[in-house]
C-alpha cells in the first residue's frame, strides 16, 4: 500500500511539473527576451508547453517566422556552429531578416564556417559509417 500512494504522489508531482520561462523558451526555439512579459514573468507547466507547441499562438508564430530568433536557431538557419556564429563576430540574436541578409551577403568568416561545418558533418557521418560497419561485421 505504501509503495502505491508514493506512485500517486510521483504522478500528481509529474503532471504539474514546472520549468522557467527560459527554459520554455529554448525548448520553443525562441529568444526569452522577446517573448511578451507574461510569458517571462510566470512559469510554464509541461501541460502549456505542449499547448504552445501543438497551438502555437499568434505571438510565438511571429517571433517563430520573423525573430529575433537565439544563437541555436541563427546558427542552424546559417549552417554553421554555434562557435562559428562567435568566431564571426555574431553574439547577438538575429531577425530572419538579418539572417537573410548575411546569407546574401556571404561574408568570408560565414563561407568558411559553413565548410567547416561540412567537414564536421562528413566525417561524422564517416565515423557513424564505419561504427555500423563495425558492429555488423563482429556481430
Amino acid at each position: 500500500m505504501h509503495t502505491l500512494d508514493t506512485l500517486d504522489a510521483m504522478t500528481q508531482h509529474q503532471s504539474t511539473q514546472t520549468m522557467k520561462p527560459a527554459t520554455a523558451a529554448k525548448k520553443l526555439g525562441v529568444y526569452l527576451e522577446a517573448t511578451p512579459a507574461e510569458f517571462r514573468e510566470g512559469v510554464v507547466s509541461r501541460a502549456e508547453l505542449n499547448a504552445l507547441q501543438t497551438d502555437p499562438p499568434q505571438w510565438l508564430r511571429d517571433l517563430r517566422r520573423d525573430g529575433p530568433h537565439p544563437r541555436p536557431v541563427v546558427a542552424a538557419k546559417l549552417g554553421v556552429s554555434i562557435s562559428g556564429l562567435a568566431r564571426g563576430g555574431v553574439t547577438e540574436p538575429l531577425t530572419t531578416e538579418q539572417i537573410e541578409a548575411l546569407k546574401q551577403e556571404r561574408p568570408e568568416w560565414l563561407e568558411r564556417e559553413r565548410a567547416t561545418q561540412a567537414e564536421v558533418r562528413k566525417e561524422a557521418a564517416r565515423l557513424k559509417k564505419r561504427g555500423s560497419e563495425s558492429t555488423e561485421g563482429g556481430a
